[in-house]
């Protein structure tokens, strides 16, 4: 199989602006060549205790639908548009961070695979 270029993006968790920590909660992908565009969340709520044990988890928990919805749902966008969209600057809790690049066979287990060594 052809190798082909691909973005993502981490999705962060900054509960605490002042404090400047931030913890990764989710990846984008998105892979134009192959019509490939996902996202995956994951909320560690121990860790997001540790850093801030005020945080609103129905807050947070409702951004990170959002995203799967926005990624997931039919929408009037292409799927470049919604990864844009997706990953454009926000001043909240829940911020993307930079876009990067790479090539992949499979958008699918690149995911994955960046899922589990940057999330989890």
């Amino acid at each position: 199989m052809t190798r082909v270029a691909f973005e993502y993006a981490l999705i962060r968790l900054v509960p605490r602006i002042e404090r400047g920590e931030m913890m990764n909660v989710g990846l984008v992908v998105y892979c134009r060549s192959r019509d490939f565009l996902a996202v995956r969340t994951h909320l560690d709520v121990d860790r997001l205790r540790a850093l801030d044990p005020g945080a609103d988890l129905e807050a947070v928990e409702a951004v990170l639908l959002g995203y799967r919805q926005a990624c997931d749902e039919e929408q009037r966008m292409t799927l470049g548009e919604r990864f844009r969209w997706l990953t454009s600057p926000r001043s909240t809790i829940v911020q993307p961070g930079a876009v990067h690049t790479g090539l992949t066979e499979d958008p699918a287990a690149e995911l994955e695979r960046l899922f589990t060594v940057l999330v989890r």
